[in-house]
């Protein structure tokens, strides 16, 4: 359904990269105009049990900029499967860009309060949708993890020394993990303000004991998850002005970001090759004004 070769790994210089140190960037965003960037890979496992168990209704969670639920909407309505998105907090008077495309795309929503939303782990869910096979937010299990497993190999990622993802619920930085070299160095750029939770979730979906070396690094959340400072959206342009690469506002745009300020601090070594996810979620940009990003 979706044509792997479409994703590319990019070799980035923007004026702010050394030249002791060498960074591409794993374009996952290519892979699909809808289904873009790590989400795919978190609901191809998923999809897989909901078909083998016989279940033809999937049930996920998120709030209103959600690039999951998003990318869920997309990928149910490509595979005729039907869907429904259990959504945080009381519907607005006028939808956000990303609920009005799922809903466009056949996602049925189910609005709670965020006190209902905040006890979703203990909710039994499938009495109200009898038969649905439920995806954590984010896709954040086991088998989103598997299903991340696959990313690395997609290209041949061997010889980078660090992997950089953002990370929301710390499921493609576990795939990644599981799947990397173990001389390898993992970084997860945390895009939410305390969050010191994470570390939990992401060892829980780790296979062994023994893996690559891994940390989460959280002074670049830039105030909050889905915050946006004028700094960010000046960082943005620029980087796309210099390496034609788009980037999000949630994700991939504080992850390049905190790249660039980590670089600055001596975090790096020189002979560094640093290999950065693109985890796509370019849909977020829509909830901007015209104009405010120069792609």
């Amino acid at each position: 359904m979706f044509d792997y070769n479409n994703i590319r790994l990019q070799y980035i210089s923007p004026t702010w990269l050394p030249g002791t140190i060498q960074a591409a960037m794993l374009r996952l965003d290519l892979l699909h105009g809808a289904v873009s960037g790590n989400k795919w890979f978190k609901l191809q496992c998923n999809v897989a049990a909901a078909k083998a168990q016989g279940r033809e209704h999937i049930v996920t969670f998120g709030g209103a900029y959600s690039n999951h639920l998003a990318a869920t909407a997309a990928a149910c309505q490509l595979l005729g499967i039907r869907c429904t998105a259990v959504v945080r907090g009381a519907a607005a008077p006028e939808l956000s860009h990303t609920l009005q495309l799922a809903q466009q795309q056949g996602m049925r929503l189910h609005f709670v309060t965020r006190e209902a939303y905040r006890d979703k782990e203990t909710t039994d869910w499938t009495s109200l949708f009898p038969n649905a096979y439920i995806v954590p937010e984010g896709g954040h299990n086991a088998a989103g993890a598997k299903g991340c497993e696959e990313i690395l190999p997609l290209k041949d990622c061997s010889a980078f020394t660090h992997i950089l993802c953002a990370v929301g619920t710390g499921t493609t930085l576990a795939g990644l993990i599981n799947s990397a070299q173990p001389q390898q160095q993992l970084k997860g750029y945390v895009v939410l303000k305390g969050a010191s939770y994470l570390e939990h979730e992401v060892r829980s979906l780790l296979l062994r004991d023994q893996s690559p070396q891994w940390e989460l690094v959280h002074e670049h959340h830039g105030g909050g998850y889905a915050k946006v400072k004028p700094e960010l959206i000046a960082f943005m342009n620029q980087f796309y002005e210099e390496t034609q690469i788009p980037l999000d506002i949630v994700y991939t745009g504080k992850l390049v970001q905190g790249f660039k300020k980590d670089l600055e601090s001596g975090v790096f070594p020189p002979g560094s090759r640093v290999l950065l996810i693109h985890s796509g979620g370019l849909q977020g940009n829509l909830s901007l004004k015209p104009g405010e990003l120069s792609y």
